[in-house]
């Protein structure tokens, strides 16, 4: 049950970002949801990867050239995503940024917490 409310999330986060950022743009609910699913699967494999091999910048930075992988993720996958079009990557980097606060505040008040 956690996991689909953490897809429905998601969806919403992205809907957002997209009513925010120029450039990051979601026809609908259907197409966030789908397109949530593929960025999570781009990110378990095309993220992650990237992300071992850019280790040493990721530690010189303190993190944040993690942004830029999830950038290109998010730009990425909007490639593979009818309805989802991220038309420059500023608008991947301010979405991946967006993206990030978001799922940071939701972390915070704790809508994904185990309350067992």
């Amino acid at each position: 049950m956690r996991w689909l409310l953490h897809w429905i999330l998601n969806a919403v986060a992205l809907l957002v970002v997209s009513h925010f950022v120029q450039g990051f743009e979601i026809s609908g609910f259907l197409s966030a949801l789908i397109a949530v699913v593929v960025i999570g699967l781009f990110n378990a494999t095309l993220g992650l990867l990237l992300k071992f091999i850019t280790l040493p910048l990721g530690i010189i930075t303190f993190g944040l050239f993690f942004l830029v992988i999830n950038a290109i993720v998010l730009w990425f996958s909007s490639k593979f995503v009818p309805g989802f079009a991220v038309t420059s990557f500023k608008a991947a980097f301010l979405g991946a940024l967006a993206l990030a606060l978001i799922q940071m505040l939701i972390g915070f008040l704790g809508v994904n917490r185990d309350r067992g």
